[in-house]
């Protein structure tokens, strides 16, 4: 029911049930009434937001597919926020596991370029890799300095693959926990 042209009054629970019956002009109602909210929420999660926009993009593709299973309509919008916050927390989860910092030793020939690691950086590795133990830090070294797969290390090492993934792991969980709190 439309107060006036261009504000729509029709109540949240009456949308929910309307789109649930696949009726996308009562989805796309859902869609402008609680975007921006989603999106800020996930930009409060990212820091970023080109992510957070797509976080919140997710979030509608899920929430479109999982509609039937809300039952509660005076709680659509907090189940919305917690499909957004979700996603945006696994964008930077899968962020983390792409971004692995280069461990390489500096030469003059090297030119800085957007991925170029910081002498500030090498000392902060440089120093949480001195701290690991010499094994762990030579499964490292196997993995990312020489390109070895976890087969290859555990032939070298006597470990299973699924071993020297799980140690490998915890290493680089161990290793980021020390440089964010350096």
């Amino acid at each position: 029911m439309k107060a006036y042209e261009g504000v729509d009054t029709t109540a949240p629970a009456e949308l929910l049930a309307r789109a649930r019956t696949g009726e996308r002009e009562a989805f796309t109602e859902l869609v402008e009434r609680h975007h921006p909210e989603l999106v800020r929420i996930a930009y409060a999660i990212t820091g970023d937001l080109d992510a957070a926009r797509d976080s919140a993009q997710l979030a509608w593709i899920k929430a479109w597919q999982r509609l039937p299973s809300v039952r509660e309509p005076e709680r659509l919008r907090a189940w919305l926020i917690a499909i957004a916050a979700n996603e945006a927390r696994q964008h930077l989860r899968a962020q983390r596991r792409r971004h692995v910092r280069e461990i390489a030793p500096s030469t003059e020939d090297d030119l800085p370029g957007p991925n170029t690691v910081t002498s500030a950086d090498r000392l902060d590795l440089g120093a949480a890799l001195v701290r690991l133990e010499p094994a762990d830090r030579g499964l490292l070294a196997m993995r990312y300095l020489a390109g070895l797969s976890a087969d290859e290390i555990g032939q070298a090492t006597g470990l299973t693959a699924s071993g020297v993934r799980s140690r490998l792991s915890r290493l680089m969980t161990r290793l980021r926990e020390d440089l964010d709190h350096d």
